[in-house]
């Protein structure tokens, strides 16, 4: 009984262990399908402005996803009124087709580069992602991107 407790533990504590970097991470649903007006936010927490911080975007898509990558626009609003604003290309798919990303199953978890070495101001933060995802040839995006289920934000400070 005490043997087995103690390997509990063990599991336990390297788990727990296993994350120190990580100042913020959460997820967002957005149902089976990603419409192109849906807009994925976060609150940041406050943050040690003397640090410097990497920041991820984090998605979990499934064997429905169509395209090879994946178009975002991710704003910043920082303290003062200035947002920031970025349109960013990630590669999900290999060449053979096989989505990229950690996972067993046909859930893939992507951590994407947003920021590396992000120093904070003090005050509120809030990011906003939102797909921008276009099929070759065509002016108008994807209404419904499919096979993303859920998207995330990541802070992990830095070593």
């Amino acid at each position: 009984m005490i043997r087995k407790a103690s390997i509990l533990l063990l599991v336990f504590l390297s788990l727990v262990s296993c994350d120190k970097k990580r100042v913020f991470d959460e997820y967002h649903s957005v149902g089976k399908a990603w419409h192109k007006d849906s807009i994925v936010s976060f609150d940041l927490p406050k943050m040690d402005t003397s640090k410097y911080y990497n920041l991820f975007l984090n998605i979990r898509d499934n064997d429905n996803y169509p395209f090879n990558n994946l178009f975002v626009i991710v704003s910043m609003e920082e303290p003062g009124g200035v947002t920031k604003v970025d349109t960013l290309e990630y590669q999900m798919a290999n060449p053979d087709g096989t989505l990229m990303g950690d996972g067993f199953t046909d859930v893939k978890e992507n951590k994407l580069v947003y920021k590396q070495r992000q120093q904070f101001k003090p005050g509120a933060y809030k990011v906003h992602i939102r797909q921008a995802a276009r099929q070759t040839g065509k002016v108008t995006g994807v209404q419904k991107l499919e096979g993303i289920t859920e998207v995330g934000f990541r802070i992990e400070k830095m070593n």
